[in-house]
């Protein structure tokens, strides 16, 4: 029997360590500046698997939840898409058959579970996504989405392997790189910076992923107690007996279980 597949949206726990840095995030992004306003966002990496989806569907359900902000993610990644395998949606009728069948933008929006949180998928797949892709097209959809929402969020390629985020990036107010920590080189991140922002005006941050199995123990939420939350105490008898014994009364237990550990982030 095949497993049912989980959306990003049922593992976001918003009292999580892990949801007070997308918070702090989208705090920062959305203070970084005053005019003009942010409201169209490109996600991009150096290389592959270094985590700009999984931020970018975070940064989205952050930005409808917390701030109540109308936000569309767009899965601008033709060759390896994942924003609907992380919301757990099919991936047709997306940016493909906008840029390449004329199909309309307003057709192509799936709704989520979140009522202020819609997304448009890549599309089906295309064997020449070099020829599909037109960044001038999908910046004039990011501007016409304005209308419509308060944010828009693009999920791009990564900035190394193919010419999409660099062609892309002129289009968007700003850009927030994602970087895996231990695993990215510091002259790969520098190259990937300098090819998508040459300028160095319009890359507003970076979120630091992988930092619990990259950088030492004073990094760890827990380390520090940061860990806030409920504190449960099963019987008064074992209360009772705690206080006996002089052990600390304000230390809180686990908190809930991250989706993506070691999440940090920072501004330039």
């Amino acid at each position: 029997m095949k497993r049912k597949r989980l959306s990003v949206i049922e593992t976001f726990q918003l009292e999580s360590p892990f949801a007070t840095e997308f918070r702090r995030l989208l705090h920062k992004l959305l203070t970084a500046r005053e005019e003009p306003p942010l409201k169209s966002l490109m996600i991009s990496s150096a290389m592959l698997s270094e985590g700009k989806s999984t931020v970018c569907s975070f940064l989205g359900i952050t930005a409808a939840l917390h701030k109540g902000m109308k936000t569309l993610v767009i899965d601008c990644d033709l060759r390896r898409p994942s924003i609907h395998k992380a919301f757990a949606i099919e991936r047709d009728r997306g940016l493909a058959e906008i840029l390449g069948e004329a199909f309309s933008p307003r057709d192509a929006v799936r709704k989520t579970s979140i009522d202020k949180l819609d997304l448009i998928t890549c599309g089906r797949y295309n064997d020449t996504p070099t020829a599909l892709f037109d960044a001038e097209a999908i910046g004039t959809l990011a501007e016409e989405m304005k209308f419509y929402y308060d944010l828009i969020l693009l999920d791009a390629a990564p900035a190394l392997p193919v010419s999409d985020p660099m062609l892309l990036a002129p289009k968007v107010d700003g850009i927030v790189m994602v970087i895996k920590a231990g695993a990215t080189q510091r002259e790969v991140t520098e190259r990937a910076v300098n090819i998508l922002d040459p300028n160095h005006n319009r890359i507003l941050g970076v979120v630091l992923n992988n930092m619990d199995n990259a950088l030492p123990h004073y990094h760890d939420y827990r380390y520090y107690g940061y860990e806030y939350g409920h504190r449960t105490i099963k019987n008064k008898a074992a209360a009772r007996s705690r206080g006996k014994r002089g052990r600390a009364t304000g230390k809180t237990g686990k908190g809930d279980p991250d989706p993506l550990k070691g999440a940090q982030t920072s501004r330039n």
